[in-house]
């Protein structure tokens, strides 16, 4: 009766149930990449959106993304369009969201100007939770892949993401307008650089040389149609120290969530496990500040900043989303070219609409670019014609 009862009772708790055992498994080991659910109802529901919820297949070691050669050159192209428009559209239009809620006053009258709302990492805390609201949500209602990347790994790439955030905002208050435009527009190379110590990734001599004429492309339209020159402060040793800070968490951020699909996993798991310790990370810092009632009776006060905070976590849960499916299908590299052009777009933008003229020099410098970008697109046709096929440590996945 005591084996029986032992016996019975795992069945109940834990995944191999009463009939493996009376197969004669008695000592059947914890599988570490299929956690046994816990009691409760949160455990089980970040257990299936972080690591899946489909049938385990077999203990096969597992194989890396299906190559970018194996599909069609056009139907690669118009994912990469689909790709960058969706992070164009969803970045443009947070950054005048965020603009309008950090920039105006709530509650201003005849009589009162009205309060303004100043802490900013209280609207990262809201993007953040909507956009593991939405992560959750789409992992419950679709299938996701089974692997077994270590929950904690999302945390990297969660803590360098608010590292590189916080070096950002400081670094602005010590250095000069041109220095920070050198700065974001050659963030492609150091991407390059860190993906070869991460990932073990190679990169062909062309690779490097349209990176680095999409930065100087990118630097000359910048600077040629700034209006930020005579404001800006002057650079100083601290500044330059906080902006290398941010260059070297932003680009291990993105590689590092590169290398995570290796485990084949999806875009909206990798979603879910960067915001979950994100919203945590955050959420401590504000209550060990003692802001985050403030910010939510702030909330409570004005109806319209909650309506307005509510559409920019919208378009960030919505950014994060193309963010990670252009990581999981092109590589950081390439996501980090589209968002440095998104710079320069914003820019020709508000030419556009508030008759701007752009110059002689802004004008050249986008000519670099859009050069740059033939250059890559040709360079990737030519290598495929010839039959030269991508080493294996140049596959957009590698092992961590």
């Amino acid at each position: 009766m005591g084996s029986w009862g032992r016996r019975a009772g795992t069945g109940v708790f834990g995944y191999s149930g009463f009939m493996m055992e009376e197969m004669g498994d008695y000592n059947i080991e914890p599988d570490p990449t299929d956690p046994s659910p816990g009691r409760g109802l949160c455990f089980p529901i970040i257990r299936d959106c972080v690591f899946g919820n489909e049938l385990k297949p077999s203990d096969e070691p597992p194989t890396p993304r299906q190559d970018l050669t194996e599909t069609t050159r056009t139907r690669q192209f118009l994912k990469l369009l689909f790709c960058a428009g969706g992070l164009q559209a969803s970045y443009l239009t947070w950054g005048v969201l965020q603009e309008r809620v950090m920039t105006r006053n709530y509650g201003a009258t005849d009589k009162m100007p009205g309060e303004r709302f100043t802490d900013s990492q209280f609207l990262v805390l809201m993007n953040r939770v909507l956009a593991l609201m939405v992560a959750g949500l789409c992992c419950m209602l679709c299938k996701q892949p089974r692997h077994g990347a270590p929950m904690y790994r999302y945390s990297f790439a969660s803590l360098s993401n608010i590292l590189s955030s916080w070096c950002q905002y400081e670094a602005l208050k010590f250095v000069s307008f041109p220095t920070q435009v050198l700065a974001k527009a050659s963030k492609v190379i150091p991407v390059m650089l860190m993906g070869k110590l991460v990932s073990h990734r190679s990169y062909e001599h062309w690779e490097y040389l349209t990176a680095g004429l999409i930065s100087v492309g990118v630097s000359m339209f910048l600077l040629s149609n700034g209006h930020e020159h005579s404001i800006s402060p002057a650079t100083t040793l601290s500044g330059l120290i906080l902006l290398a800070g941010y260059i070297i968490f932003d680009s291990f951020t993105s590689n590092w969530q590169d290398a995570l699909f290796a485990y084949k996993m999806s875009s909206v798991q990798m979603m879910f496990g960067v915001n979950l310790f994100s919203c945590l990370f955050t959420m401590g810092s504000l209550i060990q500040q003692g802001a985050l009632l403030e910010a939510m009776r702030f909330m409570g006060r004005h109806t319209e900043f909650a309506a307005h905070a509510l559409l920019l976590s919208i378009c960030s849960a919505f950014g994060q989303l193309f963010i990670f499916y252009t990581i999981g299908q092109f590589g950081a590299a390439t996501f980090t070219i589209i968002m440095t052009l998104r710079q320069a777009f914003a820019i020709f933008l508000s030419c556009l609409i508030y008759d701007h003229t752009v110059t002689v020099v802004g004008g050249l410098g986008m000519a670099v670019v859009f050069a740059a970008l033939f250059l890559r697109v040709y360079a990737k046709g030519r290598l495929k014609q010839r039959g030269k096929k991508v080493a294996p440590n140049e596959a957009p996945i590698q092992k961590v």
